[in-house]
């Protein structure tokens, strides 16, 4: 068995009803300031003024920023920090989906440390502690409450950087499963096909080790038997607290083991054409599993297992029934069949290859992979 290191430096908190004791975590961190960072969809639906009511009532000081867009830009975190440095806040809630706690990561970043973005792209270059954050998700689907890494995309070239440290996890995670019991459906369904395959990815890497399995195995398991029933109705409590506690140990698992081809491929999709990251991860989901299935070493079939809901394969199984039941899933759930249907288009393909070729991601993915293979994946998408 190869090396590995393995941490888990925060808090996790679960239950219905959880965000109410939001004071009590920030009485712990030794907190009377708090900048909340958000977004302005749950500014619409109540969340963010639920957040500030929760706090202002414990006689906190409160500010909020919610000027994000849904791929968040150097921009939007320039903006943050700004705010963050006036409101001479101690620490950041990031309240919301993958881009809140990305802006809120880099915030405290180069609040601490000043710079810019561009500065901390790439693996652990950051020297030291940033400002204590607590991460509060109203999706199921991005496990950024839990992991190192905060994507923000570069308006001028559309590629979408990734700082990796673990200084960026959030010593506090908040996890309610009444948070994301009114989310719409295309939403649910984005969100929770992009946590199964946070999981699956973590559990193909070359990274992969007895922890991350575990924890990929068991997101997989929660997510492959309730993600169906949440889309259908999200007020399924039982459905609700899996895909939340799913998403967050899948979160978990690709923190330390990454991602592969799927998410390295995605992020060009959504900096060029701005699709959702779930949809272009869920779209390009069954192209990438099939080209994988070289490089499975017997874990489709377990993978099967998970997600084909009431079916357990036999001795007959074999690659293509995870394919099928992949694109059926998609199909069930409303997730388009292919890159075209969401509005990409060939001429951007080198730009698309080259960015994708920038991932890590690229260099975990369990089959290894050229920039020809990346483009006939694309064009297979297409």
């Amino acid at each position: 068995m190869k090396d590995f290191h393995f941490t888990i430096p925060q808090d996790v908190i679960f239950g219905k009803g959880s965000f109410e004791r939001l004071p009590e975590i920030l009485r712990k961190a030794n907190c009377k300031n708090v900048f909340l960072i958000s977004d302005p969809g749950l500014k619409k639906v109540g969340l963010v003024d639920r957040a500030a009511k929760i706090i202002q009532n414990a006689d906190l000081q409160y500010t909020e920023f919610l000027e994000l867009q849904p791929n968040p830009t150097v921009h939007n975190v320039t903006e943050a920090v700004k705010a963050f440095k006036a409101s001479d806040a101690e620490s950041i809630i990031a309240l919301g989906g993958g881009g809140p706690m990305d802006v809120a990561k880099a915030t405290g970043l180069l609040a601490t440390y000043g710079g810019t973005v561009i500065d901390y792209v790439g693996l652990e270059k950051v020297s030291g502690s940033v400002v204590p954050m607590i991460a509060i998700p109203t999706t199921a689907g991005t496990g950024s409450e839990v992991t190192a890494s905060s994507v923000i995309t570069d308006s001028e070239t559309n590629f979408k950087m990734s700082i990796i440290s673990h200084y960026l996890i959030p010593q506090y995670a908040l996890l309610d499963p009444d948070l994301i019991m009114t989310l719409p459906a295309s939403i649910a369904a984005a969100c929770g096909v992009d946590a199964f395959i946070h999981a699956m990815e973590a559990y193909l890497s070359k990274m992969g080790n007895p922890f991350t399995d575990a924890m990929a195995e068991k997101a997989m398991e929660m997510i492959g038997r309730s993600i169906r029933a949440f889309v259908a109705s999200r007020d399924n409590e039982d459905a609700a607290c899996d895909m939340m506690i799913g998403s967050n140990l899948a979160g978990v698992a690709f923190a330390s083991a990454l991602l592969g081809n799927i998410h390295a491929m995605s992020h060009p999709v959504s900096g060029f054409f701005g699709v959702a990251h779930g949809v272009a991860n869920a779209i390009l989901m069954p192209t990438i599993v099939e080209y994988n299935a070289l490089a499975d070493n017997g874990r489709y079939r377990k993978i099967y297992d998970y997600i084909a809901l009431g079916k357990k394969s036999d001795d007959s199984f074999t690659s293509d029934m995870l394919v099928a039941t992949l694109k059926k899933l998609n199909e069930d759930l409303g997730i388009p069949a292919n890159l075209t249907a969401v509005g990409v288009t060939e001429d951007k393909l080198p730009e698309m290859v080259a960015d994708a070729m920038k991932s890590g991601n690229i260099l975990r993915n369990p089959r290894q992979s050229t920039s020809k293979d990346v483009e006939m994946l694309y064009r297979k998408a297409l």
